[in-house]
């Protein structure tokens, strides 16, 4: 077993080999990672065409999920807009809901499951990683809302692209995850997507102009994508060991403190001079809903893709704000506009192909059977252990979120 879910001792999904085992712990093991093994060349020995996985429903599933992430991010910031529009400019305060909703979600929920006895274990183990994934996670939003003050909308989009490099990095140095020459194309062609949608806007004269304090606000927007991007591989790398509700508890809980620890300081001023009424009462109400729907739904494709394709998948949330502004703010939708999308989602595709039956849910860093991952939805070892059920060899009960 992992060393980290030997020092959590959480629950996780328990496997029985069918034909009986030696009551040596070591020799179940043994007999379970087999098992997972065996399901999960049964999986991969289904690939009998390059484009194999694109007719799975995983695959479509996985599309689907960064499309509506992205317009989860796109119904935030068109909130946070409309929240500016109504004199209410306080990006720290109005995300502490969604910690305080995540926790009175996931930590109620976690704590009923494992006990306070248990989780205060996990805390005093293991607590600190956790704080630093919420330190990156808060930060990084911080930051990033911070360099549009400063900088103009093309600059600090151009330096979002700084998140996906910084994934791709990051992960291929400590995750050991190799990419094959279809995903590097994929990445590319969202970017050049991206790119074009960046242009359009710069053709339009619709990039902000000239930012209060450029240098100062590209170095926060550089800050920003940094954070982001370590957080996205911190979260995939959480997620694929531990249950995500466990993640997501901690997530909660340490934003809470972090976010209203920065809020208390920066947007105190900020606050005491919003205009508060019952349309930014609904506008927070909607902000936190829809950040909320996204922290729960980001786990799932983290597990089935990876924090690159996630972040490439929130390329297309320029083409929906657009989408969504036509009616709040009356815009217009230039040419080149559907054009980008149509070529982040071909990239989308793009990274796809030529790939494993499993997809990007088959993690490098949790050995070749999975023995070090969670049984959890969207992984591969869950796949492995459905199979192996099919067939006679397993029966799991336990937790699989």
């Amino acid at each position: 077993m992992d060393q980290i879910d030997k020092l959590y001792n959480g629950p996780n999904t328990t496997v029985e080999v069918t034909g009986g085992s030696s009551p040596s712990s070591a020799a179940e093991n043994s007999a379970t990672n087999e098992v997972i093994g065996t399901g999960l060349h049964d999986i991969e020995a289904k690939k009998v065409h390059w484009y194999s996985y694109l007719a799975t429903p995983d695959f479509w599933i996985v599309l689907a999920l960064g499309q509506v992430l992205a317009l989860c991010i796109t119904a935030t910031n068109t909130f946070s807009t409309l929240l500016v529009n109504e004199g209410t400019s306080i990006p720290a305060f109005q995300t502490i809901f969604n910690y305080v909703l995540l926790s009175l979600i996931y930590l109620t929920y976690t704590l009923y499951k494992y006990g306070p006895k248990k989780y205060g274990k996990i805390i005093l183990k293991d607590g600190w990683k956790y704080f630093i994934l919420s330190f990156m996670d808060v930060e990084g939003n911080y930051f990033t809302v911070l360099a549009y003050r400063y900088t103009n909308l093309l600059s600090a989009q151009l330096l979002n692209f700084w998140s996906i490099v910084c994934v791709v990095i990051v992960s291929f140095l400590f995750l050991h995850v190799r990419y094959k020459l279809a995903q590097i194309a994929g990445i590319l062609i969202c970017c050049g997507g991206m790119g074009i949608l960046l242009a359009s806007d710069h053709i339009q004269g619709i990039n902000g102009g000239v930012g209060e304090n450029m240098v100062k606000g590209d170095l926060f927007g550089l800050l920003g994508a940094t954070l982001y991007g370590l957080s996205n591989v911190f979260e995939e790398w959480f997620v694929s060991k531990r249950p995500m509700y466990e993640v997501l508890s901690f997530l909660g809980l340490w934003g809470t403190i972090i976010n209203g620890v920065q809020a208390a300081i920066f947007d105190r001023q900020s606050f005491q001079g919003a205009n508060w009424n019952d349309a930014v009462a609904g506008y927070i109400v909607g902000y936190t809903l829809a950040l909320c729907i996204f922290y729960s739904l980001a786990p799932f494709i983290l597990r089935m893709g990876s924090a690159a394709f996630f972040d490439i998948s929130l390329l297309t949330g320029n083409f929906w704000g657009t989408c969504i502004g036509i009616t709040v703010f009356g815009y217009s939708i230039y040419f080149l506009y559907p054009i980008a999308f149509v070529l982040i989602i071909v990239g989308l595709i793009v990274y796809f192909l030529a790939g494993s039956m499993l997809g990007d849910s088959k993690k490098p860093w949790l050995g070749d059977n999975q023995e070090n991952g969670v049984a959890g939805l969207g992984t591969a070892k869950l796949k492995a252990l459905n199979v192996a059920r099919r067939k006679g060899l397993a029966a799991a009960e336990g937790d699989r979120v």
